[in-house]
């Protein structure tokens, strides 16, 4: 079966097959999380993306096969519960940006900027801060199809930003410029919950998010 994106809790991983990449994705947790597994094809090395909860099933997903990296997107208690169990079984460095790093329950072995990239195994990720959702919310690239959102973007509009104007401008505008203003229509959006979506399939709904505030 071909990859959806759609996933349930307690179900099965959706693995997608791309060139040089392994995409996995599961929801763990009481609040609906995505977690993402990256895997290099070329050496098998992995990435994890939000160890968000569920320690033994994310370990479970990574199995036998070695990750180095886990990146945490953002601040939010949601998106790291499983973070330091799974940071010490598997020994793999802990990444996030500089602004939201203070707040995880781990230190973190190193910190990204926007513009930095983050490797695993032969394949390079970009580093995107999307400011907003919380300061230091960051988005990871792959290419210029496939983009790991966190709570920033989703299908139907950008992430929370509690009604508040300025975080909202500073979330939209950040998502316009650095996504939506760079990247193709096929671009492929796996957001921190939920389904996943295209950028071509959110973009006519831009002048409406940025009328509605939210």
């Amino acid at each position: 079966m071909s990859y959806t994106g759609d996933v349930t809790a307690n179900g099965p991983a959706d693995v997608r097959e791309l060139p040089g990449l392994t995409i996995s994705k599961i929801e763990v947790g009481d609040f609906g999380n995505n977690a993402y597994l990256l895997r290099c094809t070329e050496t098998g090395d992995g990435l994890l993306i939000d160890a968000a909860a569920e320690p033994d099933r994310l370990l479970g997903l990574i199995g036998g096969m070695p990750i180095s990296t886990i990146v945490t997107t953002h601040r939010h208690q949601d998106h790291w519960l499983a973070l330091a169990e799974v940071a010490k079984a598997t020994g793999a460095d802990t990444v996030a940006h500089p602004l939201d790093a203070p707040e995880l329950p781990v230190p973190v072995t190193r910190t990204v900027e926007h513009g930095d990239r983050v490797t695993v195994g032969v394949v390079t990720l970009e580093v995107i801060h999307l400011r907003g959702h919380t300061p230091g919310s960051i988005a990871l690239l792959y290419g210029d199809g496939h983009i790991f959102t966190g709570d920033s973007l989703f299908p139907g509009g950008v992430g929370n930003t509690e009604r508040d104007p300025a975080r909202f401008e500073s979330l939209y505008t950040d998502v316009v410029e650095r996504i939506f203003d760079r990247l193709p229509d096929e671009t492929w959006v796996y957001p921190g919950h939920g389904k996943d979506t295209t950028l071509g399939a959110e973009r006519p709904s831009l002048p409406e998010w940025r009328a509605r505030g939210w």
